[in-house]
């Protein structure tokens, strides 16, 4: 067998990767959050094309386990994680949404090989690099499959829908029957209606949410795949002694090539231009997607420049600041700036001028 991987110590710092991993888990438990929280699960489940996570991250924790034993690790743990993939995948999904279970199933399959594949290919690329290469190659096989099946593309928006749509109807309507029947809730209205009139248009909104998001789930769906890729990759390097390749990097070093940023200059080419609205959608979801790296680029700036007690301040700040402004405001607030200072970098590169300056 090639030696594409080097035997390494286990990773240390479980603390982000607990987080990520809990935070996925409490995705994956949306369905069964208290009604207390239902407006909360709506919007989680209006936002994530597929709520269970741990679709996405086994198979690609088997496809890694599976490399590394072909880069001489252990064939043991390449089997146990073959299995639970297979577990996985064959657990039953919604059923009250034709074609989701299939949609599912298959992408977190093209997904998990297509990552297996760059990683034997090309066992030097780095984590980013990797993952961005997998989603294209997935996309590329499903486009391919969409076309020798004759299946329509566009089916995919309407199956993902009403899968959206069933979602978050069910967690508003368990909020709404807790409305009903919370004598507390009825208490805090009475006394603060304002707080109760922002809960309903709050839940007004939250019910027009999977009709917006259904047409941007290809750029929902690749955001979420490149999490699910990351949290694979970091659990993988801190559970197997075969290194696949260069560890996950912080938020503070996050950047990326900055020819990324054609994508977003596609996007709002397709969106502006009157000659290309049939394709409007595709420049959304290139929007979407490339704005949302650049925004997480933009963020990974800011965490450099501040200290870590400026950083725990700040999200103590925007905590506080959410009841008040509101979280669509706050967000498109947010996400403003960061993707004004992640777009800034591309010209600016501030992070490596600041290091030369120091040099």
């Amino acid at each position: 067998m090639a030696a594409a991987a080097t035997p390494v110590g286990r990773e240390r710092g479980w603390g982000p990767m607990v987080l990520a991993l809990a935070t996925c888990l409490a995705v994956a438990a949306a369905p069964f959050w208290p009604p207390a929280a239902g407006l909360a699960a709506a919007l989680v489940r209006g936002l994530v094309p597929v709520e269970q996570l741990l679709l996405l991250v086994v198979p690609t924790l088997a496809a890694c386990a599976a490399v590394a034993w072909w880069a001489g690790g252990r064939l043991a743990p390449a089997l146990a994680w073959l299995a639970l993939a297979a577990w996985v995948l064959g657990q039953p999904l919604p059923a009250e949404s034709p074609g989701y279970a299939a949609v599912a199933r298959g992408w977190a399959l093209a997904l998990a090989a297509a990552f297996g594949l760059v990683s034997f290919v090309r066992p030097r690329l780095s984590f980013f690099v990797r993952a961005l290469s997998a989603l294209g190659v997935a996309c590329a096989v499903a486009l391919l499959w969409l076309v020798l099946t004759g299946h329509d593309p566009g089916r995919l928006a309407g199956v993902m829908g009403t899968e959206l749509a069933r979602r978050s109807q069910a967690s508003l309507d368990a909020w709404q029957r807790h409305l009903r029947t919370a004598g507390v809730w009825r208490t805090v209205s009475e006394r603060a209606p304002e707080l109760a009139a922002r809960a309903t248009t709050s839940a007004e909104r939250l019910g027009g949410l999977p009709a917006r998001t259904a047409p941007l789930v290809p750029a929902l769906l690749g955001l979420e795949s490149l999490a699910a890729l990351a949290l694979a990759w970091g659990l993988h390097h801190r559970l197997s002694r075969v290194r696949l390749g260069p560890p996950l990097g912080s938020l503070k070093t996050f950047r990326f090539n900055d020819q990324l940023v054609w994508g977003l200059v596609a996007g709002v080419t397709i969106v502006i231009l009157p000659s290309l609205a049939p394709l409007r959608a595709v420049g959304f979801n290139l929007l979407l997607f490339f704005g949302a790296l650049y925004a997480l680029r933009g963020l990974g700036i800011l965490r450099w420049l501040a200290s870590e007690r400026v950083a725990l301040a700040a999200v103590i700040g925007v905590a506080l600041l959410l009841p008040i402004v509101g979280l669509e405001l706050l967000a498109g607030m947010l996400s403003g700036v960061a993707l004004a200072i992640g777009l800034g970098d591309t010209w600016g590169d501030w992070r490596n001028r600041r290091a030369r300056q120091v040099s």
